[in-house]
């Protein structure tokens, strides 16, 4: 029900989130009619949609009922396909790790850190199809 609520294109296009703990989580997105492109393969926005997702799933696991509360931000999208999408993608990012140490940083620091993350797809066959460094940035909320 969230993705139908607060993001609905990822919805539509049936980005999905496979697994998630503190340190990994895994997003799919498939090769159908509402996630093509005319070249018949998965449409970019889509693929970054999935691999954007597996990197905030992690930080918002780590932002979630914080004290004080941490914003947290898109900064930068970096992106390198390898090989048509034409099946089911999977994006995996295993970094939950440094995005938790870099929350912990933006906290103990108050200032503002940023983050650049890794995302890795696979098609169905395990072949890389795209790799995605999203960059975030976390700031820790004034209190008062």
């Amino acid at each position: 029900m969230f993705l139908f609520k607060k993001l609905p294109s990822a919805f539509f296009a049936g980005v999905r989130v496979k697994e998630a703990d503190e340190n990994k989580c895994v997003v799919t997105v498939p090769y159908k009619w509402f996630s093509t492109n005319p070249f018949h393969s998965t449409y970019f926005a889509c693929l970054a949609m999935a691999a954007e997702m597996s990197t905030g799933v992690l930080a918002m696991m780590h932002v979630y009922k914080r004290s004080p509360k941490v914003s947290m931000l898109v900064i930068k999208l970096e992106a390198e396909y390898f090989k048509k999408a034409t099946g089911v993608t999977t994006f995996t990012c295993n970094e939950g790790q440094l995005i938790f140490n870099n929350i912990q940083n933006a906290v103990t620091t108050g200032e503002s850190q940023t983050t650049r993350i890794r995302s890795i797809g696979v098609n169905e066959n395990g072949e890389p199809v795209a790799e995605f460094f999203i960059t975030w940035s976390f700031k820790a909320k004034k209190v008062g």
